[in-house]
């Protein structure tokens, strides 16, 4: 099933950032947060076949996966996307910001823009997010943005969610 019918890959626009999908030219400054299965990069190279993959799942219709970027900068401050769910009307969202840009709002507004697109132009009824029960600022970015916990899971990890 093809859940997206876009000629071209969905960007996303606010006032402070944009939800762009990712370059090959912006893997460089993207490694350190670079992940496919819960595996992280650590070259180049790695980067550049997991975003391969990401773009497959694209296409195939099972994620979409953006990067965050200021709009002034146009610097590439971190990524977010729907991972699983997407053919039965919910998704998993996940995100990660580079380092330098903790505490700065950017994640904050990048996510609120992908869960007005997953509400209101994908249609989900139920979006998702799992962390580490021991991570404080991504506990209180969901909790910030309406989702509620949901699960304590295997391994220390806490689900949240919203509904539409």
């Amino acid at each position: 099933m093809k859940l997206f019918q876009y000629d071209n890959f969905p960007q996303v626009t606010g006032s402070r950032v944009s939800l762009r999908q990712i370059l090959e030219t912006d893997i460089k400054d993207l490694i350190e947060i670079s992940f496919y299965d819960a595996i992280r990069a650590e070259t180049v190279q790695q980067a550049a076949e997991m975003q391969a993959k990401i773009n497959q799942d694209y296409l195939d219709g099972n994620s979409i996966h953006w990067g965050i970027v200021d709009n002034e900068t146009h610097k590439i401050v971190g990524t977010c996307g729907y991972y699983r769910g997407l053919d039965k009307g919910e998704g998993e969202l996940g995100c990660v910001l580079l380092p330098q840009y903790y505490g700065k709002g950017y994640m904050t507004t990048g996510m609120t823009l992908a869960i007005d697109f997953g509400l209101h132009t994908l249609g989900l009824k139920r979006i998702w997010a799992a962390t580490d029960q021991h991570n404080g600022p991504a506990i209180k970015l969901l909790e910030r943005l309406n989702f509620v916990k949901t699960a304590d899971l295997n391994e220390g990890e806490v689900e949240y969610e919203l509904r539409k």
